[in-house]
């Protein structure tokens, strides 16, 4: 089975059961070089395989903002 989720802002199919984590690692990016956010709520890298996709889940990706 399918759910159907947005990336960015662009409609992706997954497959039931994918979490965070998977969706990172078939974006083909390393995992560090990513923030996440599921439907506003940013996830931390170690929360990512923790945490399972959802039908109608919007997730964004983004370069990670550092600085002092």
């Amino acid at each position: 089975m399918t759910l159907q989720i947005t990336l960015n802002g662009e409609p992706r199919t997954i497959a039931e059961g994918e979490t965070l984590a998977d969706l990172v690692t078939a974006l083909g990016q390393p995992p560090q070089a990513l923030a996440t956010a599921v439907n506003g709520e940013f996830v931390a890298r170690a929360a990512r395989a923790a945490t399972p996709l959802k039908e109608g889940d919007a997730v964004f990706t983004f370069q990670p903002i550092t600085g002092g």
